[in-house]
């Protein structure tokens, strides 16, 4: 079984999608953003809300490749941006010993 940041790495999006995202992802701001996204409440910690986040955007992405009228591009571009930041908050996080 893939790890998160695995998974995270081998998605396969447009350029321009992915360039935006990335922008976006340098101004992440993790309790805004997150409650924007994933709604108000307690926010759950990295490796929680990046599998949350993997979701949304996979519902995303099946509405832009059916061409669905529902889709907003800038909500992707959001969720592509937060799901980097939480990737890269988890990279940086601290490994327990074992």
């Amino acid at each position: 079984m893939k790890d998160i940041l695995s998974l995270v790495s081998d998605l396969r999006r447009p350029r321009l999608l992915i360039r935006a995202a990335r922008i976006g992802a340098q101004e992440y701001q993790r309790d805004p953003h997150l409650h924007r996204i994933l709604g108000y409440g307690n926010l759950p910690r990295s490796g929680e809300a990046l599998m949350q986040l993997l979701g949304i955007e996979g519902d995303l992405d099946d509405k832009r490749r059916a061409g669905d009228a529902g889709y907003s591009v800038s909500r992707h571009v959001e969720v592509l941006s937060a799901m980097m930041g939480e990737a890269r908050l988890l990279r940086s996080a601290p490994r327990p010993s074992p």
